[in-house]
């Protein structure tokens, strides 16, 4: 879960659920109703959740549920704060402090506006004998959310007797037991409970066996390339809202917390968890992304192991539920506006930062743009909407001149006007060879002024990629490209 640094207890044999028999398909495009899209989470999920929530509250306006979790930012990029304040020591997280910062990051773009937060609902729960992420620290989130969500909208609940789990009313470990797989039968169908807040009445849950062919387990890395995230992730789409099943659906994120995904605990959370038969019956489609085990624990970024920008819409891991979730909700039967009113061309743009394969671009804002793409020679070089008003294009072949454009997006995926073209020339290959490359702990890296070091963590320097952990064990091979400018890779 959060942080957890011990070794899971030993999973029941009889509660695993065998993994998949068949390949991973492309995640399919459904009619989903946007503005039924919700979040939630446990632990690491529910940081995420908060995260996911409160960066997009344009598209999780209709609100989120949190199992253990903390405020928007708990940890501010260190993970001392994270496994302190954030999980055992409330008494010292910052709520006002954090609440500033939403509100100057939503000021300045980096997150969604906070008035998108007036009419979502918020669902909170803490084990009373949780003794990972104290029930101190989702007091502090309750707080936290005052600021910006109506307190009718808001239900807590606080009073039952479990340990950190995801709490289920007929499957997982005892109530007080902590381990994996951190699902607990309390009793207490929290799923039904949070589902039913979010959403309001819903017809009862399914109680039977739900359809195999319902669970679908398709392509993550098309959105991701590793960043912490499994090449695949999970589905649960119910039978009527299937690609031609006719009817309009919601949509439910469910992110697992540390040590939880598909490769710690089988498919338990993505099948035992008690979100799925509330799904079937009321036509919400579930999206289970996942981690990976080259996480930390598992766990999702909350603290900054992958990314300085973790809780921005810029984040890796945010941005690419976000395209997820945008996928899911691309197959809608609206026909699109014969005439649409397209955003103007960005202005101001630039190409500086030359390296022998990358090149750094620039441009001024778009008032009305969701994001931004990015074009070389005529070709869309970003996998996903860039946030924010910069994009450093890399792959680049050394001393070879490059013409970029970039286009403004709304929030309907729909494209502006081509900006006016900017070229640029990469540089020669260093030593006017291949890049060199250096392999060496990221301790070692530092010394040798290849990476810098930043709470804990390690970044290449010129390209800023996360390394992982600053110690001397973790080992990293760093390319050189540029005058000190390094990236992640290897040499032929």
């Amino acid at each position: 879960m959060a942080l957890t640094f011990i070794r899971p207890a030993t999973t029941l044999a009889a509660c695993i659920v065998a993994g998949s028999a068949w390949a991973a398909v492309d995640l399919p495009a459904l009619n989903i109703d946007k503005s039924q899209t919700t979040v939630s989470g446990l632990s690491s999920g529910g940081y995420m959740a908060v995260q996911l929530h409160v960066a997009y509250s344009s598209v999780f306006a209709k609100g989120a549920g949190i199992v253990a979790g903390g405020p928007f930012y708990c940890a501010e990029g260190s993970v001392v704060n994270a496994t302190g304040r954030c999980m055992a020591s409330p008494a010292g997280i910052p709520t006002s402090t954090l609440v500033n910062t939403t509100n100057t990051w939503a000021s300045q773009g980096h997150i969604d506006p906070v008035s998108n937060l007036q009419n979502s609902r918020v669902y909170l729960f803490s084990g009373s004998v949780d003794s990972v992420v104290k029930t101190g620290v989702m007091d502090a989130l309750k707080t936290y959310y005052s600021s910006f969500v109506p307190a009718s909208n808001v239900v807590y609940k606080k009073d039952l007797a479990a340990e950190h789990a995801m709490v289920t009313d007929d499957y997982g470990s005892a109530c007080s037991v902590k381990g994996s797989p951190y699902i607990n039968d309390c009793n207490f169908d929290l799923a039904g409970a949070l589902l039913q807040h979010l959403y309001g009445p819903l017809n009862a849950r399914i109680n039977g066996t739900l359809p195999s062919g319902n669970f679908v387990e398709f392509k993550q890395s098309a959105f991701i390339a590793n960043h912490g995230m499994a090449s695949t992730g999970w589905a649960y789409i119910p039978q009527a809202c299937q690609a031609g099943g006719g009817a309009t659906c919601r949509l439910h994120v469910a992110l697992h917390g540390c040590k939880q995904n598909v490769s710690d605990v089988q498919q338990q959370y993505v099948r035992n968890t008690g979100f799925n038969r509330w799904a079937e019956a009321n036509n919400i489609v579930v999206l289970y992304p996942q981690t990976s085990t080259t996480a930390t624990n598992s766990c999702w970024d909350w603290w900054g192991y992958d990314s300085a920008n973790y809780a921005k819409k810029t984040g890796p891991q945010m941005a690419a539920i976000k395209a997820m979730v945008d996928r899911l909700g691309s197959g809608g039967g609206t026909q699109p506006d014969p005439d649409p009113v397209l955003l103007p061309a960005p202005t101001g743009v630039s190409a500086s930062g030359a390296t022998a394969s990358s090149m750094a671009l620039g441009w001024n804002s778009v008032a009305g743009a969701e994001g931004y793409h990015v074009y070389r020679n005529g070709n869309k070089v970003n996998a996903l909407t860039v946030y924010g008003t910069s994009y450093t294009d890399s792959g680049l072949a050394a001393s070879t001149t490059y013409q970029w454009t970039v286009r403004a997006v709304d929030a309907q995926g729909v494209q502006g006007a081509a900006s006016t073209p900017v070229s640029a020339t990469t540089l020669a290959a260093s030593g006017g060879d291949a890049p060199t490359c250096t392999t060496a702990s990221n301790y070692a890296h530092t010394l040798a002024g290849r990476a810098y070091a930043l709470y804990g963590l390690t970044y290449a320097n010129g390209s800023g990629q996360g390394m992982g952990w600053w110690n001397i064990y973790t080992t990293t091979t760093l390319k050189k490209t540029g005058p000190n400018y390094y990236v992640i890779g290897t040499c032929p």
